[in-house]
């Protein structure tokens, strides 16, 4: 107990009697202030690519009074980082950032996003003042696997079905004693086209 003491008063002598030290001064960045104007237009275009049946997005931002110098920046945010609605692991959030427009989002299926060259592009058009933005999914193959194409469609059925095997014994026969008629023959309707 009494060493505990000794070693807190010395503690205070030897902050009283060191030299104060300013704080090192800390790098900061410039926070730049401006005055939102509200929210840009945007259209939004749901695309399924037609050889392997991916789906993508595309996004078409308009930021005709932007500042000048300034390029709009987006990013994925996962909807358990948003604040707004109760998180819910289906959907991410796709967000377009540009000064002085307030930040939009846009709330997307949860799911992986092909991020190749040719599948994830942004371009930036200084003289129409567009922001484009287009991603697509991933393809999910339905029996588990990932980045695999999907099954080819099903082979065109055949119009008539195959004869039954010759082998089997011939249907018994339904008794005719009870005065009810025979069912009447059963003809499948024509395959439609």
């Amino acid at each position: 107990k009494k060493h505990q003491s000794n070693l807190a008063r010395r503690a205070a002598k030897e902050a009283k009697e060191a030299p104060v030290q300013p704080a090192p001064l800390k790098a900061g960045v410039d926070i730049k202030k401006f005055v939102k104007i509200g929210r840009p237009g945007y259209r939004v275009t749901k695309q399924r690519d037609p050889d392997n049946g991916q789906q993508s997005l595309l996004f078409e931002i308009d930021y005709p009074e932007i500042a000048e110098g300034i390029m709009p920046r987006h990013r994925f945010m996962s909807a358990y980082e948003q604040k707004v609605e109760p998180p819910d692991r289906k959907w991410q959030y796709l967000l377009f950032a540009a000064e002085p427009y307030e930040t939009i989002a846009f709330k997307v299926p949860s799911r992986e996003v092909d991020k190749t060259d040719t599948r994830f592009w942004t371009h930036w058009n200084k003289e129409t003042k567009e922001f484009f933005l287009q991603f697509s999914f991933k393809l999910v193959d339905p029996r588990g696997g990932n980045n695999r194409a999907p099954a080819p469609p099903p082979a065109v059925v055949p119009s008539r079905p195959p004869a039954p095997p010759s082998n089997l014994p011939p249907p018994p026969k339904p008794p005719s004693s009870s005065g009810v008629p025979p069912p009447p023959s059963f003809a499948p309707p024509p395959p439609r086209m």
